[in-house]
């Protein structure tokens, strides 16, 4: 009796749930053969840099040094909070007034007016003449791609959109899914690991007039390498030669240099040249509110009779582009950078935290430049202390790139892209031993 129990048939629940499915499938008949299937829907290729980030995460070696990371961490390896941020996100907490309700949909008003003045400055001729309008974005991403949108859907020219070779591999994506035809200029020199001035100037004249020029105003992601200031009076020169629009995108005011004035002066000078122009800002990495996704999106109408309403039209547009993405920007990371733009102290505060960040990046340039020449290691290093900001074009190849993962658990972008931020005390020497022994090993 046992053996013929302990066989016997599935329980009473499995029972009732076997014969609720044939029910259903004799009323409903068979389903409907899917739309989406594998061979309509490829496997996307995975982000690269993700993909490298979670390499890194993987590897077991405690050794391992992560160069990738588009983001500051502190002398150990971890992210840090600003500590002004920390007390305006306090200031926040405390405060009674502070709800949960929908901002507007142009974002916070408080936040988007200090931003205007933080980037374009608060006595440009834009604010006076109310030729520009800001709507909040979900940062800088967002930002770019409200402009390109915009520009998709009302240049009447339906121009092509020019990206330095190399640029941040999302202006790629963002422009081409709006619609926008894209093309680049020539930046970076692999000979001189510097700017490739001629060839960029060489492309902006033989653009086709009225294209759209992307311009990174300072910090260029990927290099690190920027146009001087008499470069940048050359480039708006020759912009306007050819009627060209440009879209300035700045990730890093005050970063860069330290200096928020210095870190936007690009942008400035084109708006005292009379151009049209517009402005993808983050405050992602100045604030350290990455994951707030902060930022903002800035037009600027050409000066004219009416150009105040033809930019009270332009922020008519934008409003409606920006309903149909994401009808409200977030509230908590606009109310802290709001706080910190508003408030005298805390924004004092503020350019001391920027001085800090940027402070210990250019101490890991100077350092490793330091320890490659000391070293003797082959070739010229010059660039690592010429180029500036977040990032540094090293000049090593993609097979020493892949050396350096493989043997040595340092990882960076296969292009020799590296985070002067993933550089510290207590690995720079071992990444300079890594570089001396890789490039030795190359010749």
């Amino acid at each position: 009796m046992a053996n013929l129990h302990s066989n016997s048939s599935a329980s009473p629940s499995s029972t009732a749930r076997d014969r609720l499915s044939s029910i259903s499938s004799h009323i409903m008949g068979p389903s409907n053969p899917s739309v989406f299937t594998t061979s309509t829907v490829a496997a996307a290729p995975e982000d690269p840099l993700f993909g490298l980030m979670k390499a890194y995460r993987e590897d077991p070696s405690d050794k391992k040094v992560d160069l990738g990371i588009g983001a500051y961490r502190d002398n150990n390896a971890k992210p840090w909070v600003l500590p002004v941020v920390k007390k305006a996100d306090d200031a926040i907490h405390n405060d009674p007034t502070v709800n949960h309700e929908y901002l507007s949909i142009g974002g916070l008003p408080d936040l988007t007016a200090a931003a205007q003045k933080l980037i374009v400055g608060a006595d440009s001729p834009a604010i006076k003449e109310k030729r520009i309008c800001t709507l909040q974005t979900i940062s800088g991403t967002g930002a770019v791609h409200l402009g390109g949108l915009f520009l998709a859907k009302f240049h009447p020219q339906k121009p092509t959109i020019y990206l330095s070779n190399p640029t941040w591999a999302n202006h790629h994506q963002i422009f081409s899914n709006v619609g926008l035809n894209i093309a680049t200029y020539p930046y970076f020199s692999t000979k001189t690991k510097g700017l490739d001035f001629d060839g960029m100037m060489q492309s902006i004249k033989n653009a086709p007039n009225g294209s759209v020029i992307l311009l990174h105003a300072c910090a260029h992601n990927p290099t690190g390498v920027d146009p001087t200031q008499d470069q940048w009076r050359e480039i708006a020169a020759a912009m306007r030669e050819r009627s060209h629009f440009p879209f300035f995108d700045t990730a890093y005011q005050g970063f860069a240099s330290g200096d928020l004035n210095k870190d936007a002066w690009s942008i400035r000078y084109f708006i005292e040249q009379g151009f049209e122009l517009c402005v993808a800002q983050s405050f992602a990495k100045n604030f350290g509110l990455y994951g707030e996704r902060t930022g903002a999106f800035h037009f600027v109408s050409a000066p004219g009779a009416d150009a105040s309403t033809a930019n009270a039209h332009v922020a008519s547009q934008l409003a409606i582009l920006q309903r149909s993405e994401i009808s409200n920007p977030p509230a908590y990371g606009a109310r802290i950078a709001s706080r910190i733009l508003n408030d005298p102290v805390l924004f004092k505060e503020w350019e001391d935290d920027l001085r800090t960040m940027s402070g210990r990046i250019l101490e890991m340039r100077a350092g490793l430049r330091e320890r490659l020449e000391k070293k003797g290691t082959p070739g010229n290093w010059d660039h690592i202390t010429s180029q500036i900001g977040m990032f540094s074009f090293t000049g090593l190849s993609e097979a020493q790139v892949k050396t350096l993962r493989s043997k040595w658990h340092v990882y960076m972008t296969k292009n020799g892209r590296i985070s002067m931020a993933g550089l510290n005390t207590n690995n720079i020497d071992y990444f300079a031993e890594a570089v001396d022994s890789v490039v030795r090993e190359s010749l």
